[in-house]
């Protein structure tokens, strides 16, 4: 797929990594819709900024728990800037849940927002996909998926469904849209970690480093621009913590 000329949405792309996703995209001359919850001011900053960058843009607030809002807000960015080519699933919400007092409303949050947000992001987009016979969903994932942390349960599990979903829906929307998954390691820490859990992040990584927003934009742009012959994958990058 050449970017050019296409129209990409990144959930969750008013800041962090998803703001430097959508920024690279916009890079390649595509034109960029992001979804927010709350942060609109980031939102709006980051829309400007891709205009910039001399393409269309469009900031939408949508709240993935709720499936009519998700609707809407795809209506709102295909009648705005025309049919989507590709769906960045990078929007996530993370925060200690201890087993002994994870709540009912902490569970449903997170869920909601890291697995049912994104399930139902694809359900809207992918019809118009086929219909025209190209597309391509990444899914944003963790390496929590695959080893899961005791104090943040309901989050990695809705990140291990994510990983089920992506490889379900490369099944059910092949041949003409390809499905992927990139599982980020330490890449930016979480606000309210600190230094030593920093340091222990770090520590199961084979490469004994940080990475950087930048490694995570270059793994999208491969699976959209470098090959058009992968589907169904879940690419670590994470300095090798999966296997330390």
């Amino acid at each position: 797929m050449k970017l050019r000329g296409k129209v990409a949405l990144v959930t969750g792309g008013a800041k962090r990594v998803g703001r430097e996703i959508a920024l690279a995209l916009a890079g390649r001359g595509c034109a960029v819709a992001i979804t927010y919850r709350s942060s609109r001011r980031e939102a709006e900053s980051t829309a400007a900024a891709i205009r910039r960058k001399g393409v269309r843009a469009l900031a939408v607030e949508a709240d993935q728990r709720d499936g009519t809002e998700v609707r809407a807000a795809v209506r709102a960015i295909e009648t705005r800037l025309g049919p989507l080519d590709v769906l960045i699933n990078n929007a996530s919400s993370f925060y200690p849940t201890p087993l002994e007092t994870v709540t009912e409303a902490q569970w449903d949050d997170l869920i909601g927002t890291n697995l049912s947000g994104p399930w139902r992001f694809a359900q809207a987009v992918s019809p118009g996909m086929k219909r025209r016979g190209q597309g391509k969903i990444i899914n944003l994932v963790d390496s929590a998926a695959f080893s899961p942390w005791p104090a943040y349960l309901p989050y990695c599990a809705a990140k291990g469904g994510l990983v089920t979903l992506t490889w379900g829906l490369a099944k059910a929307l092949a041949p003409k849209i390809q499905v992927n998954g990139i599982a980020p390691g330490p890449i930016l820490m979480p606000e309210g970690i600190g230094t030593a859990e920093k340091r222990k992040a770090i520590k199961k990584t084979l490469l004994k480093r940080m990475g950087s927003p930048q490694d995570i934009v270059q793994a999208v742009l491969f699976l959209l621009e470098g090959s058009d012959f992968v589907t169904g994958v879940i690419l670590p990058v994470d300095g090798g913590r999966l296997l330390a």
